[in-house]
């Protein structure tokens, strides 16, 4: 279980620390934090992360993720120790109310095979006004509370059962521009008039290119259910996303939609698909019989048939604007 301290408060500058014990080795704890492109798969508030430029053990990432439950981003230095088992960071560019933010990993062995892992955070708010650094420690407070304990079963499901993890990909040739394509993923606020399988769609978009999807999907026992995805767009090529709200068999959901136009005109688009397994609940959704490997079929057939879908119906559209 995830430990803090209280939150210290220095002039306008405050300080909070999170801590957690881990039980994997040391080096794989540092591994997973140091590798930014998998955080959406451990930690429930990040939902992209991009490695923007490295130099040595230097680098500048841009990060997107949920904060009380509004989707923002921000840009962040880092520099990796990994001799020393520490991460230190800071925001480059912050998202209001945030005027500073910085922090650090520190990794630090208790055993062969466990780790206590800490998290730090320093920040100051915009105008050092007392709702702002208020709505701070909220967000570093319930980020961390949920960060941390991913983490650990992230780790720990890492050195276990592997095979609750499934990642696939579906892909179509389309006679036509990648603009198109892309735009028919982006519009999604229209799925319910386009895909068979979307019966309610509500799409926010507040801030160009940062998507919150709510939408109920039909099923082909025609059951349904609803999922929310923070979606993050970059026209007209990709569309990563994460769903924060999630079918009973899934413990995680990530992926991303990919439009790569060839020089002879035409457009492979990609729909790629991350997803860990909740075991506790296979039976419930898929009868006391079901394992794991019932789990991962019925989850590939289903994801795979609702994209392939989208994708042929996005052709059509990309096709028919010739």
């Amino acid at each position: 279980m995830a430990k803090d301290t209280a939150v210290r408060d220095k002039a306008n500058e405050r300080e909070a620390e999170h801590e957690i014990t881990i039980e994997a080795p040391a080096a794989e704890v540092y591994r997973l934090l140091a590798d930014v492109e998998n955080w959406p798969r451990l930690f429930p508030p990040s939902v992209y992360v991009d490695r923007v430029e490295s130099d040595g053990d230097t680098e500048r990432i841009r990060i997107w993720a949920t904060a009380n439950g509004e989707p923002k981003n921000w840009s962040s230095r880092r520099v990796l120790d990994r001799e020393g088992l520490k991460i230190t960071f800071w925001q480059e560019v912050s998202a209001p109310p945030v005027a500073q933010m910085r922090g650090t990993w520190l990794i630090e062995p208790q055993s062969p095979h466990r780790t206590r892992l800490r998290l730090l955070h320093t920040f100051r708010a915009v105008d050092d006004t007392p709702e702002g650094l208020a709505w701070i420690e909220r967000a570093v407070d319930e980020n961390s509370r949920a960060e941390l304990p991913g983490l650990k079963a992230a780790v720990e499901l890492a050195t276990g059962t592997a095979d609750l993890t499934l990642s696939f990909t579906d892909w179509v040739r389309i006679e036509g521009s990648a603009k198109d394509a892309y735009d028919f993923v982006n519009e999604a606020d229209q799925w319910e008039q386009r895909l068979p399988h979307v019966s309610s769609v509500q799409l926010t978009e507040t801030t160009p290119g940062l998507q919150v999807l709510r939408m109920e999907t039909l099923t082909r026992d025609g059951s349904s259910h609803v999922t929310e995805s923070v979606r993050v767009c970059f026209p007209h090529r990709r569309i990563v996303y994460k769903q924060t709200t999630l079918p009973a068999l899934m413990d995680l959901h990530t992926g991303y939609w990919e439009f790569e136009e060839n020089p002879a005109g035409f457009t492979t688009a990609v729909s790629q698909h991350t997803v860990i397994i909740k075991p506790e609940n296979i039976a419930a959704v898929l009868g006391p019989q079901a394992g794991v490997a019932e789990a991962r079929t019925f989850i590939r057939d289903a994801l795979g048939t609702n994209s392939r879908t989208t994708l042929e119906h996005a052709r059509r559209h990309a096709e028919g604007r010739r």
